[in-house]
């Protein structure tokens, strides 16, 4: 009987305290780990609001904007506070439809039941007022201020860039400094900068009624803080010279980049087919983004720094200068040129343009002299005193110092080097180290293998303009208010060449526009070089670069202008013009050449298909494989030589008329 009473007793006891344990239990789940409740009702009389800042104006070098900011409007939803209302009516106040809604609101429910998210993002001004005199309407609904971006001249794009949702790899590499909703710069100057245009985000915290209205700052604002805006930036270019590089450049593939030799300050950076920014702003960005990812033309892709071009005559200049510093040649070293140079023994043959005769270097410089120039390559590489590989080595190493083949390190990401091979990738082509000059002749000319962007094309140029060393290339003048310049864009780079080099070769530049009366420039000395990249897909590339004034130079310049022909019919007239405007702040070119610049006609071809490395046989390395690129520009050469002839016959014919 006792022992059935105390078994009882003891059964009750288990019961009791297990029911204490469990009540224990739920207690601390409730009051220490689930929150729902305390967001509930902290949502019922709190809300926090978080204070987007403004990104960072952009403006040109002369103040005027390139990018301001502009209001738009997030509705914002928090799910457990959605009370039943007519979700038509909101569909048709925020233009999505019944599908759209179920879409954005299951996706906040799945995101939190308690916490407020983005349903429709970027609401135009327009739209926040239709909806905000029944906003009342719709419980747990709420807007939420922030800016996007603006472009009022509709230019620059590849250089300004665009800015997107921040992804969860954005988040991660911030160390969870971004939150999901916020934006962040994806290409161009806005992704370079991004640290200093983002600014800092600040938060208030709203009372608020049983009708979701705000009632003021909780504590008097005791818990809020400021969004701190971004830094501006001056940017170094000059937004009319560049509205009139994009004029210029309509309807053609190509890229100009014009540079203050001075202080390295990109003046003009053009890359076309272009895009207007403002496609990538608002709630059709995606749509937009899509189109412009899958144009066959590639607007996005920022031709002056990603497109590598053989650079032709451009390294015509800079094989002389390095010549002259290796005590290889001077100003009066003379050759013959017949029409071309023969090398390999006689075995391979380079065409030129011309049958210029005997002629020293600045001749050679005004004629674009491909003999001339075969031969001064030829002393450079093919030296008796040392292996040629060591001595095209020693070429390269000097070539580079003038910024050839690798990054100059403007300020915008994803710049590419250009190429200039080595002199292993040579002695594994050819299976031996024993090869010499006429292996890879068109080197000699800016042809082969040798590849650069336009921006180091007009890097070169303000080399030249500066008789021996230059300022990095940079896009951003100064940030924030007190003008803060970077360090390494103040930076004097040499070269390595004697200033006294650079006058023969700087006076054949001055004789090829002074006798070219389609680019010279009233009362100004330009010193320029027109060019023709030799292309084996199609026509050639139409190249020119310049600078001016000859003394104290202002802009030196490079145009870049793909499959149109020669130098003299595009390029260099487009470089003129902008040097004249810049420099003079007005146009003397001929109505006929504006007009056939300017024309409306499409120059776009399509992109021509990959190099293709098939082995061909070629007379200039003893029957060894070499790529068709080099056989084509000797192949082609006397038919482009006639071509020439022809288009300078038709253009007269139509000045004259």
């Amino acid at each position: 009987m006792n022992n059935s009473f105390f078994e009882r007793k003891y059964v009750v006891q288990g019961i009791f305290i297990i029911a204490a344990f469990l009540l224990a239990c739920r207690l601390f789940y409730l009051q220490i780990i689930d929150d729902s409740y305390i967001l509930s009702a902290n949502n019922n009389v709190l809300r926090k609001v978080v204070i987007y800042p403004a990104r960072g104006v952009i403006l040109d070098r002369n103040g005027k904007i390139l990018v301001q900011n502009e209001p738009v409007y997030d509705l914002m939803v928090t799910p457990r506070e959605v009370k039943p209302f007519d979700t038509l009516a909101l569909c048709e106040l925020i233009g999505i439809d019944k599908e759209g809604f179920d879409k954005r609101y299951q996706k906040a429910v799945n995101f939190s039941p308690y916490r407020a998210s983005i349903f429709e993002k970027q609401l135009s001004a327009q739209t926040y007022a239709r909806l905000q005199e029944k906003l009342f309407q719709f419980r747990g609904f709420y807007v939420q201020n922030r800016t996007v971006r603006s472009y009022p001249d509709s230019v620059a794009a590849q250089f300004l860039g665009y800015i997107n949702e921040v992804t969860e790899k954005d988040i991660e590499r911030s160390n969870n400094f971004y939150r999901p909703g916020d934006y962040i710069g994806v290409s161009g100057v806005e992704r370079a900068y991004e640290e200093l245009l983002r600014g800092q985000r600040g938060v208030q915290n709203l009372m608020v009624d049983a009708f979701n209205r705000p009632k003021g700052h909780f504590m008097d604002g005791k818990y809020d803080t400021l969004a701190v805006a971004g830094e501006g930036l001056v940017s170094s270019l000059d937004l009319e010279l560049q509205k009139l590089a994009e004029k210029f450049m309509k309807n053609k593939r190509g890229s100009v980049v014009a540079i203050e030799p001075s202080t390295g300050e990109i003046l003009a950076f053009a890359s076309t087919p272009s895009y207007d920014p403002n496609l990538m702003v608002g709630r059709e960005r995606g749509n937009n983004y899509m189109k412009l990812l899958n144009d066959p033309n590639k607007p996005m892709f920022i031709r002056p720094i990603q497109a590598q071009y053989p650079p032709g005559s451009v390294f015509k200049v800079v094989s002389a200068l390095v010549a002259q510093q290796a005590g290889m040649i001077d100003e009066h070293t003379r050759w013959n040129c017949p029409g071309g140079y023969s090398y390999g023994g006689g075995r391979g043959f380079m065409r030129c343009t011309h049958v210029h005769g005997t002629i020293d270097l600045p001749a050679a410089i005004q004629g674009s002299c491909n003999t001339y120039f075969g031969h001064v390559y030829a002393r450079m590489i093919d030296q008796r005193k040392m292996k040629s590989t060591k001595a095209y080595s020693l070429w390269r190493d000097a070539i580079m110092k003038f910024g050839v083949a690798q990054e100059l390190g403007v300020d915008l990401p994803n710049e590419k080097k250009g190429l200039l091979p080595t002199a292993d990738f040579y002695s594994k082509r050819y299976g031996n180290d024993k090869w010499g000059s006429g292996y890879n002749i068109s080197n000699s000319i800016g042809q082969g293998e040798v590849e650069i962007t336009t921006l180091q094309m007009a890097n070169i140029m303000a080399i030249v303009a500066n008789r021996g060393y230059y300022f990095r290339p940079h896009l951003i003048k100064s940030i924030g208010e007190k003008k803060v310049v970077k360090k390494e864009f103040i930076e004097k780079i040499p070269v390595g060449i004697d200033q006294k080099y650079f006058e023969p070769v700087i006076e054949g530049m001055s004789r090829v526009v002074k006798y070219n009366a389609n680019i010279r420039i009233p009362d100004i000395e330009m010193c320029g070089k027109t060019g023709t990249a030799q292309n084996p897909h199609g026509k050639h590339h139409s190249v020119f670069f310049a600078f001016a004034p000859r003394v104290n130079p202002k802009i030196a310049i490079a145009v870049f202008v793909e499959n149109v022909g020669y130098g003299a019919t595009y390029a260099a007239p487009i470089a003129s013009m902008m040097v004249e405007k810049y420099l003079k702040d007005t146009i003397s070119m001929s109505k006929a050449v504006q007009e056939r610049v300017l024309k409306e006609s499409n120059l776009i071809v399509p992109e021509p298909p990959k190099n293709t490395t098939e082995p061909v046989i070629s007379k200039a390395n003893g029957n060894k494989p070499q790529s068709r690129k080099r056989e084509s520009y000797v192949k082609h050469n006397e038919v482009a030589v006639i071509n020439e002839l022809k288009r300078r016959i038709e253009y007269k014919n139509s000045e004259g008329r």
